[in-house]
């Protein structure tokens, strides 16, 4: 399992950079992390049950905390702040960030809903 080195807010709370003892330097955007929660409120406690969570195009991070020696907990601006962002967790996030974008913005135009 690899560790953050260094976890970076951007100035504008947008984008989050975390660097791994592995050598990944991964960015993930505040709406990747929003939409994506492992909270059971977005997750649900099925995959059958995740929901697509519209509108979060311009969601800021107010928040980043330590849970224990595991994880991090961040509160978004919308004052979401149930999901716990284990460092397995963040990498999967970092590392197919694209492709989970790609994935919910199909889904969102599905559902004809908007970012």
């Amino acid at each position: 399992m690899t560790t953050p080195t260094e976890i970076r807010l951007s100035k504008d709370k947008r984008q989050l950079t975390v660097s791994f003892d592995n050598g990944d330097s991964l960015v993930m955007s505040a709406e990747l992390l929003r939409v994506e929660s492992p909270s059971a409120e977005v997750q649900g406690h099925d995959p059958s049950q995740k929901k697509i969570i519209p509108a979060k195009r311009h969601v800021k991070i107010m928040k980043i905390e330590p849970v224990g020696n595991y994880a991090v907990r961040i509160t978004f601006d919308d004052l979401h702040d149930t999901g716990i962002y284990s460092w397995e967790t963040l990498h999967r996030l970092g590392r197919e960030s694209d492709a989970l974008m790609q994935t919910y913005l199909q889904k969102l135009e599905e559902q004809g809903l908007s970012r």
